[in-house]
């Protein structure tokens, strides 16, 4: 594909920043739950291999949180909404689960990923949707407790191109960490993972065959540059939003944007093994 043909779906991509960015500031998600079914359906739309398609869109999200990590972080920290002891606890459980979910990923074919991406972010999005609350005595469990979730948040994360935060904003509201604190955790729990994440695509690519031009590895570089500038230039627009926003609404956007992403990744789930 020619730099002619290339330009209408770079717009789409710099839209696709623009609004995941904001996602990401305000919900501590890292984008990548929005990027991921999207990426994947306008790669789907230019013909990409069915086989690649999905790897491609996970491996291109996961290295684009990098970026809006560090910008929605920032913006978090300068609020005091990080909580630098659970992200120093669960750091190595993140690199362990990162080369776990990378491993996995390799194996798993595009169906099988879409329709883990559909159960498990369903599954976050009715914890909070429910609004479930955790008894007043929870607290997060110690440094190797915290470091264990750290694994399984980072397997998945692998496994749906997210940044974790699907998984690591209910987990810290059902320990009654305050849904601020949790988003604003959440954003610096997702660097490490896309660091890994990044990794990981990277290597797992370098063995596959009819990847489109600018790949690199199970990175697709024109849409990631296309998507990074404006992420990174909204993620602490939406991250000064979440700070104003009261408990119970920030709870219910969380949701709602979750389980219209399961459903869209459910149909491609559905399409493919159809």
């Amino acid at each position: 594909m020619n730099l002619v043909d290339l330009l209408p779906w770079i717009g789409a991509y710099l839209a696709l920043g623009c609004v995941g960015g904001f996602a990401a500031g305000l919900l501590g998600i890292g984008g990548g739950m929005l990027y991921v079914p999207l990426l994947a359906w306008l790669f789907e739309l230019q013909h990409f291999a069915p086989a690649s398609m999905l790897h491609l869109a996970l491996g291109t999200s996961l290295t684009t949180i990098i970026f809006t990590s560090i910008s929605s972080l920032r913006a978090h920290h300068a609020k005091g909404n990080v909580d630098w002891t659970i992200v120093r606890q669960i750091v190595p459980g993140i690199a362990i689960g990162g080369l776990i979910g990378g491993a996995l990923a390799k194996q798993l074919p595009t169906a099988t990923l879409a329709l883990i991406f559909a159960v498990f972010v369903s599954y976050s999005a009715t914890q909070m949707f429910l609004n479930a609350k955790p008894k007043p005595s929870r607290s997060l469990p110690g440094a190797a407790g915290v470091a264990g979730v750290g694994v399984l948040i980072s397997t998945l994360s692998q496994l749906v191109g997210a940044g974790g935060g699907f998984l690591s904003v209910p987990f810290m509201t059902w320990c009654n960490v305050t849904i601020h604190r949790a988003v604003g955790t959440s954003a610096a729990i997702g660097l490490p993972i896309a660091i890994v994440g990044t990794v990981v695509y990277f290597l797992g690519g370098q063995s596959s065959t009819g990847l489109p031009p600018g790949s690199f590895g199970y990175i697709y570089l024109p849409a990631l540059l296309a998507v990074l500038v404006p992420s990174v230039l909204m993620a602490p627009v939406g991250a000064r939003l979440a700070s104003t926003l009261p408990v119970a609404t920030l709870k219910r956007v969380f949701a709602g944007f979750l389980f219209v992403l399961a459903l869209k990744m459910l149909h491609s789930a559905v399409k493919a093994w159809g």
